[in-house]
């Protein structure tokens, strides 16, 4: 009888046990919670992007994916939640391949029983942004699961085009500030105008085309609103075409508020089939 890992957890008895060890990352560092499932492993690993700025971190999702066998990474970016240094989209990228090659360094994997070569990343919103451009960038990354994400080309698009959008982002921006630090509404959005189309999810649809994909987009988003940040991704990915490529879309709001164990479903079934435990 096969165990449910949304609702059931693992048996007992397995040596090693299950941990929930912290993890400094990187020269900042960086502040991450790696979810080690029990047994001898070595496991897979998933590495989880929250988005801006970081109310919903999908602890859930991590459980959950460690329930099925998946050593999972949360972690926040630098000036981010008490993390030193300074907040930026520049510095979310970097700090993303950081948490990556964290998990990757020998040491670690040895220490906690992970596989390195087996490696997803998972993202929600900013974090779906930070995961496609992550896995954009690094071939080895063997599938990547996009939730909600924010497209920061087509905003960058609005913001050049029309005052009122670029004022909007700037003050939305501005009232999420409580957490961060070393940064404000106005510097992120000239940041974000300044990549421009370098920052386009559909642009990278044939760094992704070997690759297995997951996009999940939320159709009561006002946020990432699926006709600008969703459709135009999964119509370029189709097109070029990215061959392992799924998709959903929720009747959901941007945190997926009703949705969680739909969501939960969707990316463990995608990686039971892409990065298999075992």
């Amino acid at each position: 009888m096969s165990v449910d890992p949304l609702v059931t957890d693992p048996p007992g008895g397995l040596v090693p046990p299950a941990s929930t060890p912290s993890l400094a990352i990187g020269g900042v560092p960086l502040l991450g919670v790696l979810h080690v499932p029990a047994g001898p492993g070595p496991h897979p690993v998933v590495v989880l992007a929250h988005g801006f700025p970081g109310n919903e971190r999908n602890f859930d999702l991590a459980q959950a994916l460690r329930r099925a066998g998946y050593a999972a990474l949360v972690f926040h970016y630098r000036g981010s939640w008490g993390v030193g240094g300074s907040y930026s989209w520049a510095n979310v990228l970097e700090d993303t391949a950081a948490a990556v090659a964290a998990v990757r360094e020998p040491g670690t994997a040895a220490a906690h029983r992970l596989d390195p070569g087996r490696m997803a990343l998972a993202g929600h919103s900013l974090g779906g942004f930070a995961a496609l451009m992550t896995a954009a960038a690094d071939p080895s990354i063997a599938a990547v699961a996009s939730i909600a994400a924010f497209d920061f080309g087509v905003a960058a698009a609005a913001c050049r085009t029309s005052a009122g959008a670029r004022a909007a982002y700037v003050e939305a921006f501005d009232g999420e500030l409580l957490p961060l630090r070393g940064t404000s509404g106005e510097a992120l959005v000239a940041e974000m105008e300044a990549a421009g189309e370098r920052w386009s999810l559909a642009g990278l649809a044939r760094h992704l085309a070997d690759r297995p994909v997951l996009l999940i987009g939320t159709g009561r988003d006002d946020v990432t609103p699926a006709p600008a940040h969703y459709e135009p991704v999964l119509a370029a990915y189709r097109a070029q075409p990215v061959e392992r490529l799924e998709h959903h879309l929720f009747p959901t709001d941007h945190a997926l508020s009703d949705h969680r164990v739909a969501l939960t479903r969707a990316v463990l079934a995608f990686l039971g089939r892409h990065v298999p435990v075992g």
